[in-house]
């Protein structure tokens, strides 16, 4: 009879050959027609308007020369600042399809959330205005990806840096 370590062992030998994922997501700012225009049109803008109307300051300038929103604080209040100073054409409350959502899919990783871990803690689910994070009683919180705008403040409040881009952290580089 094998041993219980045994037993277990055999269910990680098929996830170490699985690569893992080493790039890290960039979470673009909201009002962009198409996320391929970033990397266009905001290289060639010498302004960087975006970044300096931002109310909770979280569009920061990446190396290459494009916007990306920076969770580590605080989140998006799509106060639509940065979609009204676009001077580029990148930004435009034209474009409602993004208007409301970001390119950012959370997700909570129940190994490092310390409610999956039977502590009573809510950090994540107090800024969520769009109730999108549901407990199952006390603990066991998970996001309801139809009702998540992106908006990252359940991100920037986590003490535990549990939730995630879909599995995969999120860049928070500063550059400009």
């Amino acid at each position: 009879m094998a041993s219980r370590r045994e037993f277990f062992a055999a269910f990680r030998k098929p996830l170490e050959n699985v690569s893992q994922k080493s790039e890290e997501i960039v979470v673009r700012p909201p009002y962009a027609k198409e996320l391929e225009s970033f990397d266009t049109l905001c290289v060639s803008c010498e302004s960087k308007v975006c970044k300096t109307v931002c109310e909770e300051q979280i569009i920061v300038i990446r190396a290459d020369g494009t916007p990306m929103l920076n969770f580590s604080k605080k989140g998006c209040t799509f106060c639509e600042a940065c979609a009204v100073a676009c001077d580029g054409g990148v930004l435009s409350l034209d474009n409602t399809h993004t208007a409301e959502k970001i390119n950012a899919r959370f997700i909570i990783d129940p190994k490092s959330c310390v409610a999956h871990n039977e502590v009573i803690c809510f950090a994540c689910k107090e800024p969520c205005i769009d109730d999108a994070i549901l407990f199952n009683g006390l603990f066991n919180p998970v996001i309801d990806s139809d009702r998540c705008t992106g908006c990252g403040y359940c991100l920037a409040r986590c003490p535990t840096k549990a939730i995630t881009y879909d599995g995969t952290p999120i860049t928070t580089e500063e550059t400009v």
